[in-house]
């Protein structure tokens, strides 16, 4: 990217995280205004704090230390490192805008930051796999325990994933090794993206940019998510989904049929349709 495009890029970024904080701390004035007992709390998380990052990072300490594993020091462990890496402050933002806009139950930008676990649980995985990529295992180990302990998300430290992602609920989303999850994607709650078997390697699926996984969805194998697509709930999924197709059912079967699957061509990620396929499956019965 030429030097003035990166420039801007930045700039734009930082403006709307810049935007987006004094939002969040404009919420906690009026919730600590209308609901007293909550000030104390939104003072020490929110309002006392000059920065989006610094918030996060005093929040993510708090809910993820021990007895052993002092709050202190991992306020300063998330802090430097969403300090010095504009690209994770990019992606919580990104986060954040998407459980607004695709999650009617977020009724705020500082509802979610303090009280969405899989926001949460991303944002601190997002630090972990930092300290992966440095090396620094045995800690990113350690915070991944954590977080799945504290928040009852399990993505390894080694698995990458974009922005722009919503873990809606978040309950039991286990996430492997090798996995890949691309940009403004949706995962709904209890869902694998495993493997199938104690093989080593490449082994873990590979979510494309917009698509939506359904509450319950098992995808196992180095098996690729095509862009746009959509899994429905409960759907088992062990080969490749071509892009914006929709596979349902155990095992999974794309709508429409193999031969000729039915496309669509908004980006269920980011729409969260998770039913428009009725019309089309002649298997649906109630």
């Amino acid at each position: 990217m030429p030097a003035g495009e990166l420039w801007q890029t930045e700039s734009s970024e930082a403006d709307s995280e810049q935007w987006l904080w004094a939002q969040i701390k404009a919420e906690a004035r009026r919730d600590a205004e209308s609901e007293p007992a909550l000030a104390s709390y939104l003072y020490s998380t929110i309002l006392s704090h000059s920065s989006l990052e610094r918030s996060l990072s005093f929040h993510l300490g708090n809910k993820l230390c021990s007895s052993t594993l002092l709050s202190t020091l991992l306020y300063d462990l998330f802090l430097n490192t969403f300090s010095s890496d504009s690209s994770l402050r990019a992606a919580a933002v990104a986060d954040l805008r998407a459980a607004h806009e695709r999650d009617p139950a977020c009724v705020s930008f500082s509802h979610c930051l303090l009280n969405y676990k899989g926001f949460l649980a991303c944002q601190a995985h997002r630090v972990a796999h930092k300290l992966w990529i440095q090396s620094r295992r045995p800690l990113a180990l350690a915070l991944h325990s954590r977080i799945a302990d504290v928040f009852a998300v399990d993505i390894h430290p080694a698995a990458r994933i974009g922005k722009g992602v919503l873990f809606d609920h978040a309950t039991g989303v286990v996430v492997g090794e090798t996995a890949v999850i691309g940009n403004n994607v949706s995962i709904l709650h209890h869902v694998t993206l495993g493997g199938t078997g104690k093989a080593g390697g490449d082994r873990h699926p590979k979510i494309g940019d917009g698509v939506l996984i359904g509450a319950g969805a098992t995808i196992l194998g180095n098996v690729k998510i095509g862009e746009g697509a959509k899994i429905g709930a409960g759907s088992v999924v062990l080969i490749d989904v071509p892009a914006r197709t929709t596979a349902v059912g155990n095992p999974a079967r794309l709508v429409g049929g193999k031969e000729k699957p039915s496309k669509h061509e908004d980006v269920p990620g980011e729409s969260m349709d998770h039913t428009s396929f009725l019309s089309e499956w002649s298997d649906y019965i109630i």
